[in-house]
């Protein structure tokens, strides 16, 4: 039963939404037998009370099209989808699935043969009571215990690698793994109990008369009947499975009929069959590559940056277009669990097997416009000389955690720490959002300044002075350092512009500086403003720049001037 997935629910072509949906029904149905099976610690008479609202449902017209319609159909789609494999190579989580995909039908067929179809041939009255009784503490009582265990772990395993993505689902998974493991111990424990208790009953002379009049119970011909059935069923079964293994063998011979080589950045070169998907090739080559959905297309783990060839591969499909623009992948990204290279080509994995992030190089670079903020402490060193060095770190550390929520609170985000001071960016939707994002930090940063001063003041320690450079343009995004030790960072002229702005705040002996450009974008009105033309060092063109004394009244310093007016 699995229902494979991830971060977006019902993409994918129609044989995995068509897997997926036929998985839903049969774990809703397996839900809920369970369920009745464990109602036997109560009574028999609560277990078959709810057998009869289960099987008025799955036992229509209706319902035996949409049960045994799902049942065909995800076990059909999932000998096909084992035939069309590239590569029997795959993680053990994925290869444990598909053996326990494969045994369930194995121990099902007799299940199904001695219930439905014994019902429908022969008239059986198959009750809860019966076929507890039946089978309990005989090899297929235990082969049904394991058939139990065996279809509930299937399907979970099937239910978290479709959802896992979802954030809803790692909130609760703690609690959802808790339910998981009662379910089963609820079924074997009501098939326990009452088990022991109808065998007891089927096993007694004097009451077996009635209980078999009551069951319609049948005759050896036709136990004979439904064993030989149940094994001709598993011939049929074992040869689709050999089919379908060997349709597989037969296409990869087929199909080999050259080689494609694949070069990793930093790593090795490969070949693969043509036709084989990039992540089957990294797989069959013994290349650890992340694909956290198992390379349905939707979790984008898998995704390389093709650095070489990529206007000889094939277009991304619809879907897979979908999963990379969701992530905001650059134009030369893949998902490795979909492109099929049939020429040479070299390509970089994103993401490496361990869940880091791979060296970036030049090729995941980003530039960007958005608006940053420079800030420092004004005169720390004087104020911390002679002072401990605990005492100096506890200053600094209680000054940041005063002001830094007032970032992250308007959007931004530090991106990194200078000492005394910090950069903070701000990465919003668009740059309009992005200027006012760091006006709003700006003037929260006042305000919180104030209150620590408040404090301050009350230790009767001197109160701390700050100046902020405000600036937006052009900035590089990228993860810039030695390989294993690159963080992301920002670089370029914008930087180097809103360190200059800071640096002058001390001359100006204001609070803060915010460039015109910034202002305007955020949306603003100038005109009742006054600018100072700033000619900084290192930086080609002068720069209009609002010099604010307290950020904390930057608010009510942008806001338009009343227009006085004769009533």
């Amino acid at each position: 039963m699995a229902i494979s997935g991830g971060s977006s629910l019902w993409k994918g072509n129609w044989r995995t939404r068509a897997r997926i949906i036929s998985g839903l029904v049969l774990f809703t149905y397996v839900f809920f037998h369970f369920l009745n099976i464990g109602l036997g610690i109560f009574s028999l008479e609560v277990m078959e009370a709810f057998q009869d609202i289960r099987q008025a449902v799955h036992r229509s017209m209706l319902g035996t099209i949409l049960l045994y319609g799902a049942l065909f159909t995800h076990m059909g789609l999932a000998l096909y989808r084992l035939a069309r494999r590239r590569t029997l190579k795959m993680p053990a989580w994925e290869a444990f699935q598909i053996i326990l995909g494969i045994l369930i039908p194995l121990l099902l067929t007799a299940h199904i043969v001695h219930t439905r179809m014994a019902n429908d041939f022969f008239g059986l009255n198959d009750r809860m009571g019966y076929l507890v009784g039946l089978i309990w503490n005989t090899s297929s009582g235990w082969s049904q215990s394991l058939l139990l265990l065996i279809t509930w772990t299937h399907g979970c395993m099937g239910l978290h690698f479709w959802l896992r993505a979802q954030g809803w689902w790692r909130k609760f998974l703690p609690i959802l793994i808790s339910l998981a493991t009662l379910i089963p111990a609820w079924a074997l424990t009501g098939f326990m109990i009452q088990g022991r208790v109808q065998k007891a009953l089927l096993s007694d002379p004097e009451t077996f008369p009635a209980l078999a009049e009551l069951y319609n119970w049948m005759s050896p011909d036709q136990f004979d009947f439904l064993l030989d059935t149940t094994n001709r069923n598993l011939l049929i079964f074992g040869a689709l499975v050999a089919l379908s293994l060997g349709t597989h063998f037969l296409r990869r011979y087929v199909i080999n009929r050259g080689a494609v080589l694949i070069r990793y950045v930093s790593g090795p070169e490969i070949k693969g069959q043509r036709g084989m998907t990039l992540l089957e090739m990294s797989r069959s080559n013994g290349v650890d590559h992340m694909a956290l959905c198992g390379g349905r297309g939707r979790c984008t783990t898998c995704r390389v940056i093709v650095e070489d060839g990529a206007d000889l591969l094939h277009p991304p499909s619809p879907e897979e277009a979908a999963s990379l623009a969701a992530v905001n992948a650059p134009p030369n990204a893949r998902l490795a669990c979909q492109l099929r290279p049939t020429e040479p080509a070299t390509v970089l994995q994103v993401f490496r097997s361990d869940g880091r992030r791979a060296r970036a190089h030049q090729s995941l670079g980003e530039e960007r416009r958005m608006a940053i903020l420079f800030l420092d402490m004004r005169s720390f060193t004087a104020r911390t000389t002679g002072q401990l060095p605990y005492d100096v770190v506890f200053l600094l550390n209680r000054f940041f955690d005063a002001i830094v929520p007032s970032i992250t609170g308007a959007g931004g985000a530090v991106d990194k720490y200078l000492g005394d001071g910090l950069l903070a960016v701000f990465e919003q939707g668009n740059e309009g959002e992005s200027a006012q994002a760091a006006l709003d930090a700006a003037a929260g940063i006042g305000a919180a300044l104030a209150t620590f001063n408040q404090t301050l003041k009350a230790e009767k320690a001197p109160p701390v002075a700050i100046g902020m450079g405000l600036h937006l343009g052009t900035l590089v995004m990228g993860e810039i350092g030695a390989a294993d030790n690159a963080p992301s960072t920002i670089i370029g002229d914008t930087v180097n512009a809103t360190s200059r702005l800071e640096g002058k705040t001390k001359e100006l002996a204001v609070e803060a500086l915010i460039s015109e450009e910034l202002l305007k974008t955020a949306g603003h009105d100038t005109a009742h403003l006054s600018f100072v033309e700033l000619e900084l060092r290192g930086v080609a063109d002068p720069i209009a720049a609002l010099p604010v004394t307290k950020a904390a009244k930057l608010s009510q310093i942008l806001l338009p001037k009343p227009v006085n007016s004769d009533a």
